[in-house]
């Protein structure tokens, strides 16, 4: 990339002249015409390019070769694909970025697409860093343990693996193998007699001189031996140890030495397949029906297999399984490690500039390909599989789903099938730690990345009101709501270019792009006419009355299958005990209560922790543990006199009445 173009990734290189005036208004110019304003200023160089539609809000991101080539074809509406003269049509500005390479530009295009999430790019939907193992060496004995994040700490590290699973089995079985230690330094350090890990034989127990500290090293060593991939030669070798063993009666030790190759042989027989001559590659299969696309990636790291998880990209139905895999692959290693060798399941267009950019990004030669035959096209062809199998569950759940649906709407006078419903619930312990939660639920299940949760910030609430804490939440849901939706300016297509459009290309209206709403068409509250009538009245202060909303209380004695219904205009109702929507909606009030006593007591741990001493403005970490050493807890802190105060090291006399006015005047 350029050093003149470093700073230009959120602002246009060059918009045309009165672009800004333009997106102030209601009304704003958008379509082809817009796009053909650029092309006086665009060079021929590779870059990347914006969409934004007239909110501001990014729409599409494109990699180009020659960027004034590529925005050209976009003024020309003849032969383009639907989903296409949609992006056009939705354009009101664009923004480019210059960049030195194709390779460079792909790299960009693939942070851009994950970091605004357009509306017409493939997008990865995966919010989660990989786990890994981590065996900390900044320790008189290493700890193995999961790790998740930055590689900050001293150790070796070992992965990706697929998942937290893969992760703790293979822990677990390290654990009996190598006897490797697995609790935390506090623990570590206070113990005075061996834990239950080391009675059943999962740990050699260092704490307490169970073992040497050297023998317990050589134990580490071994475990990072079989993790580095000499999984055969330690194998060997605790076969000849064991055999050693046994010649000299030593049938305790040999024993120990038979259950460490037990543990090992499992460890690989949970991996599925250990394919040879595959040291490090992850595999990439892209299956594709009914409009959606699963794309399984299996790890495999030291010649093992190290799991594999099951992807789901949010892609126009239009694109093609190659398109899908393309983009998506590009994505997946914009924030993750890059082995030597990539193995796809389809040929994808930009194959050599992803491969560029991505030896670019790991800093030394990765290849990628699509095999054909041998024991790498067994694997893509297993990986495939998994693909066709998990999207075939996706469907029929998202089938039941749909059906669910439908079937709810009709069961409570809706329009239409809810696209999005939203439960509200409330968690608190006699009104202390509050916090309300919201769960949202769609035509493919639980939409986790919309949940929400909100602490009760009223300091005017009476502790246990429930109602308002309800209003408060709901306020503050719909109060954002409708502010972004008076901020939306309303679109004005032009008319004369979709009759062209329809003309040229047989477009007679929009297709549903299938992206997920904002707006619920189905709010449920738990809890009666109470509830009900709070979430009525929060609705109609926000000018959104058009919203459905209903009451989910519990029947006689809190008994689940006996829920009474409140809807606006309906006398209160209940459903048959073996309904279908009458489990579904139990499904989602459980999920919201679920989410919501997770949050509360997460929050209420985290008040249980907190030291009134680290609210003082000048005690850090030194001088709180000073004070605690002296006065033995906080509660004997507060009680002390400034003199006694200024007796512990560190403390001045005036951070001596600092800590004492801190206390006192809490009491007043």
């Amino acid at each position: 990339m350029s050093d003149t173009d470093d700073t230009s990734h959120d602002r246009p290189a060059s918009a045309p002249p009165g672009a800004k005036e333009a997106l102030a208004h209601a009304s704003v110019k958008t379509g082809p015409e817009v796009i053909q304003a650029y092309l006086k200023t665009l060079g021929t160089g590779p870059g990347v390019y914006r969409m934004l539609d007239a909110a501001g809000t990014v729409v599409y991101v494109g990699k180009a070769r020659n960027l004034k080539a590529r925005v050209t074809s976009y003024t020309r509406l003849t032969g383009l694909a639907n989903r296409t003269l949609r992006m056009i049509q939705s354009t009101a500005s664009m923004e480019f970025v210059s960049v030195r390479t194709e390779a460079e530009a792909l790299l960009l295009e693939a942070n851009l697409i994950k970091r605004f999430r357009p509306r017409f790019n493939v997008t990865l939907r995966d919010d989660k860093s990989f786990p890994y193992i981590l065996i900390r060496r900044d320790q008189d004995a290493p700890q193995i343990l999961k790790h998740r994040g930055a590689r900050t700490i001293k150790g070796e590290y070992f992965g990706p693996f697929a998942s937290a699973g893969a992760v703790n089995r293979t822990i677990n079985m390290l654990e009996r193998a190598f006897l490797l230690r697995s609790c935390s330094d506090s623990v570590y350090e206070s113990r005075t007699r061996p834990c239950l890990l080391h009675q059943i034989k999962r740990c050699a127990a260092p704490c307490t001189g169970e073992i040497s500290l050297e023998d317990y090293s050589l134990l580490v060593d071994e475990a990072v031996r079989f993790l580095r991939g000499e999984s055969q030669s330690v194998r060997e070798m605790y076969q000849r140890l064991m055999e050693e063993a046994a010649e000299k009666l030593e049938f305790e030790r040999a024993a120990m030495l038979r259950n460490r190759l037990w543990a090992l042989a499992h460890v690989t027989a949970e991996q599925a397949i250990n394919p040879e001559g595959v040291e490090e590659a992850d595999v990439f299969a892209a299956y594709q029906e009914g409009g959606q696309t699963c794309i399984q990636v299996f790890f495999f790291r030291v010649g093992q297999n190290w799991g594999n998880r099951a992807y789901y990209p949010k892609a126009d139905r239009s694109l093609p399984v190659e398109e899908v895999l393309d983009s998506f692959v590009a994505q997946f290693y914009d924030d993750k490690p890059v082995p030597r060798l990539v193995l796809l399941s389809h040929e994808i267009a930009n194959g050599d500039v992803l491969a560029e950019a991505l030896s670019i990004k790991a800093d030394r030669r990765v290849e990628i390909r699509v095999p054909q035959r041998g024991v790498k096209s067994g694997i893509v062809e297993h990986a495939l599989s998994n693909a066709r199998e998990a999207l075939g569950r996706r469907l029929a759940e998202s089938s039941s789903q749909r059906m669910l649906l439908a079937a709810l709407g009709e069961r409570f006078g809706l329009a239409r099938a809810p696209r999005r419903v939203e439960v509200f619930d409330m968690s608190h312990i006699m009104g202390t730690n509050a916090v309300g939660a919201m769960i949202v639920a769609g035509p493919d299940g639980f939409a986790k990345n919309a949940y929400r949760k909100f602490n009760i910030r009223s300091e005017t609430l009476t502790p246990g009101d429930d109602y308002g804490m309800m209003r408060e939440v709901l306020g503050r849901r719909f109060r954002r709501l409708a502010e972004d939706e008076a901020e939306a300016p309303s679109e004005t297509p032009s008319e004369a270019l979709w009759e062209h459009v329809a003309e040229e290309n047989g477009v007679v209206e929009e297709e549903d792009t299938g992206a997920f709403p904002d707006r619920p068409d189905l709010v449920l509250v738990d809890g009666g006419a109470g509830q009900l009538t709070v979430a009525r009245e929060v609705l109609a202060e926000l000018g959104l009355t058009d919203i459905p909303v209903a009451g989910v209380a519990k029947g006689p004695d809190r008994d689940a299958g006996r829920e009474h219904f409140h809807i606006p205009g309906q006398a209160i109702f209940m459903l048959e005990p073996r309904d279908p929507v009458l489990y579904f909606v139990q499904r989602l009030r459980d999920e919201a209560h679920r989410f919501a006593i997770g949050t509360h007591r997460a929050k209420r741990a985290k008040s249980l922790g907190v030291n009134p001493l680290d609210e003082i403005a000048g005690i850090g970490p030194t001088r709180k543990r000073a004070l605690l050493k002296h006065f033995g807890s906080a509660k004997a802190v507060s009680r002390a006199g400034v003199e006694d105060l200024q007796t512990v090291a560190g403390i001045s006399a005036e951070m001596a009445r600092k800590i004492y006015d801190f206390f006192h005047e809490r009491r007043v």
